[in-house]
């Protein structure tokens, strides 16, 4: 059985972030991923934009919300030849920096590779042995077979609480009421002219006439969300969404199954309503949709709502929200909510530490968050932050608050 310092599972932002946090702190680290590629949402469901690695507001210079992990993802991506230059919405005031999936992936690769995380694509933990609150050992379902793998830490950062749910830890699906936030489905589309304009007025008119006789009425009837994507004239549009019941298999492939014959039929929506659009076609649906929520996790400390409307701020915070709770329960009519004080909130360390466990860590959305404040932390630009501690706290289990603070702040992180 193969040992490690810190076990994470999870290849997306929070689970990169995580390792490499634990990677820099001297830890001996695996990330485990059950693609063939990292970037968890961004990659494996086109959602091509982080959020929230800015505060909201300031037109003129956006504040950091977020930094470690992301500043050295941000610097490969831009040495690859990305723009990676915040954009501010002037609508919403909330700014964005919009990805390239391709560069994404392999930006991820240099920087686990640079510090030293040794990475194992093709794989999934599916077994965890816990006893008196300490996870020893897990099951790794590998290309070749099953692999044992013991660490003295583990971090969940699978968005799902899959380590988390395997290893017995308390759970509940969405708000623990039955209401889950419902699956997205961005899309890819080429064979636009640089400098595009979307006629809005012309393409909601279209929606409307196809929602009367289509097979995939949309309910954002204004047209959704379009975005460039950087370093080609494709565009990223949000306009699919699913509810969400279960989050099982079943409901996913439904979800997948919808998704991918909307695409196709709005992509046609397009071409005809605008003139500009007459050349365009579908690049791109994600391998599988954006789940916004399925499981959550029992942790030490939950953060609530009031604390992000009060922009709360704590003694054992050890990294930053700064997203609006953004609650999709209206679908295709998203309702944002303010984050309070001086534009952020902390997540403490508790937050990042399984209920009932000694060595398990969250990052990502698996971190102890109540159903408003979840809409908020589940984003990117959150993940990194969280994520970046939660592999900190995994490589020095026996440090106090304030060492860890230092530490994180040490990495380069922001809290």
């Amino acid at each position: 059985m193969r040992s490690y310092d810190v076990i994470v599972a999870g290849g997306g932002i929070g689970g990169f972030s995580a390792a490499i946090g634990a990677a820099r702190s001297g830890a001996k680290t695996l990330l485990v991923e059950k693609y063939g590629f990292m970037g968890g949402a961004a990659t494996n469901a086109n959602v091509l934009a982080f959020c929230g690695l800015y505060q909201k507001g300031n037109a003129d210079t956006p504040v950091p919300a977020s930094a470690g992990a992301c500043d050295l993802l941000l610097g490969e991506m831009h040495d690859l030849g990305i723009d990676t230059t915040p954009r501010r919405n002037p609508k919403t005031g909330h700014w964005l920096v919009y990805l390239e999936p391709e560069c994404l992936k392999h930006a991820m690769d240099r920087c686990l590779r640079d510090a030293g995380v040794d990475t194992l694509l093709h794989a999934r933990i599916v077994d965890a042995h816990l006893s008196d609150g300490t996870v020893h050992h897990a099951t790794l379902h590998c290309h070749e077979g099953m692999v044992g793998m013991s660490a003295t830490a583990f971090v969940d950062a699978t968005g799902d609480a899959h380590l988390a749910r395997l290893s017995g830890v308390e759970h509940r699906a969405g708000d623990g009421a039955g209401r889950l936030q419902p699956y997205s489905a961005p899309i890819r589309i080429g064979g636009l002219p640089s400098g595009l304009r979307i006629d809005r007025d012309k393409l909601a008119a279209a929606l409307r006439r196809y929602n009367k006789t289509g097979d995939y009425p949309t309910r954002r009837r204004t047209g959704g969300f379009f975005a460039p994507i950087p370093g080609s004239s494709d565009i990223w549009w949000m306009i699919i969404d699913y509810p969400a019941t279960a989050a099982t298999s079943a409901e996913l492939t439904q979800a997948g199954q919808y998704a991918r014959g909307a695409a196709r039929d709005y992509v046609e929506v397009l071409r005809n309503s605008q003139p500009s659009c007459s050349q365009a076609f579908l690049v791109q649906s994600g391998p599988q949709v954006g789940i916004r929520e399925s499981w959550r996790v029992e942790a030490q400390t939950i953060v609530t709502g009031d604390d992000l409307a009060e922009g709360r701020q704590r003694s054992d915070g050890v990294a930053r929200a700064a997203w609006p709770m953004e609650d999709h329960s209206n679908i295709g009519n998203p309702e944002f909510s303010p984050i309070g004080g001086d534009g952020y909130a902390h997540i403490p360390l508790g937050a990042l530490c399984a209920s009932g466990t000694s060595n398990l860590y969250l990052a990502g959305r698996t971190i102890g968050s109540d159903a408003a404040a979840y809409s908020s932390i589940r984003v990117m630009g959150t993940a990194f932050a969280s994520g970046f501690a939660a592999g900190i706290v995994a490589a020095h289990p026996d440090a106090d608050g304030k060492s860890l603070k230092s530490r994180i702040r040490d990495l380069g992180g922001l809290i």
